[in-house]
């Protein structure tokens, strides 16, 4: 069984916003793989002055990456910067700095980003596609990103698709609104991007997205493919929030990417802080921690 649920994660909300007679969280839930969590150990705008932890050279990248990994972390999501800060989808910093972290971090599962940052051109973000990772971001559609507008219309989501079946890379769906895991379907449905067994990332929470509620994630998980996976990233304020995948048989994501503290008005000092309070979670929840041999095997890398 894989660590989604599908379908049986949660109960089917009304319109009226009352649950129907079966219960929030069915007796399959409970039977479910170990926790992954993911690191996305700092993204492409968060900067130094919000918290000077945030990571920008490669020895800082290497820092966080390994703090994340020795609290849990079976998996770091991966932006890279210039050392100055600003980001990039240049090939070979991607190279260099994930060479590093796979050297500090034996056996770590790297999804590096090919959103990059608004801007960017199609052509730029595929730019770490060419290493031939394992995995990689694919985000599913066109959303206000705060005051930005982040653009990925359906020839740019057909491209990216066609890369990565061409590389046999698997595909992480980076689903911001409700209607992108409806394109994300549709892709994978007509061959345009790799299919299943496929892995979600539902990002909730971000200014003008889809907002960080438990209905809103069961939702989405109830419209999955059965044997897919799932992953939920919580921005901000909710990023302890969406742990109730936990509980749901998903998995996590945190890093600075996603949230800078640990509660309100108290910076976290690396990731790994980060990653560890998911694991004090997982802990009271009774839910193990997957290696990243184990968490390789959950999505089917192997």
């Amino acid at each position: 069984m894989t660590s989604s649920v599908g379908r049986r994660s949660c109960a089917v909300i009304s319109p009226s916003g009352i649950a129907d007679k079966r219960q929030l969280f069915q007796k399959e839930s409970i039977k479910t793989e170990k926790l992954i969590i993911t690191a996305a150990i700092c993204g492409a705008e968060v900067t130094k002055e919000q918290n000077p932890a945030v990571p920008y050279t490669l020895e800082e990248m290497v820092r966080e990456a390994k703090s994340a990994y020795d609290a849990g972390a079976a998996v770091i999501h991966v932006h890279v910067r210039w050392d100055d800060g600003t980001p990039t989808q240049d090939r070979e910093r991607f190279r260099v700095v994930m060479d590093a972290i796979r050297a500090a971090c034996p056996g770590v599962i790297l999804i590096p980003s090919t959103g990059g940052a608004v801007g960017m051109t199609p052509e730029e973000r595929l730019q770490p596609t060419e290493l031939m990772p394992e995995m990689a971001t694919l985000d599913c559609g066109t959303c206000n990103f705060g005051d930005d507008v982040f653009q990925n219309d359906m020839p740019t989501l057909r491209a990216f698709g066609k890369r990565m079946l061409e590389n046999h890379i698997k595909p992480e769906y980076e689903c911001f609104e409700i209607g992108h895991l409806d394109t994300a379907l549709t892709l994978a449905r007509k061959g345009q991007a790799p299919g299943e067994p496929m892995q979600f990332n539902f990002v909730l929470g971000v200014g003008g997205c889809t907002p960080a509620t438990v209905p809103n994630l069961c939702y989405l998980v109830s419209q999955i493919p059965a044997g897919s996976t799932w992953t939920v990233t919580g921005i901000g304020r909710h990023a302890f929030t969406m742990a109730a995948a936990i509980a749901m048989g998903g998995n996590v994501r945190v890093g600075f990417e996603d949230e800078l503290t640990l509660s309100r008005g108290v910076l976290a000092k690396s990731n790994g802080e980060l990653v560890a309070r998911v694991v004090e979670l997982a802990k009271l929840l009774g839910r193990e921690i997957a290696t990243p041999d184990e968490a390789r095997r959950i999505l089917s890398l192997k």
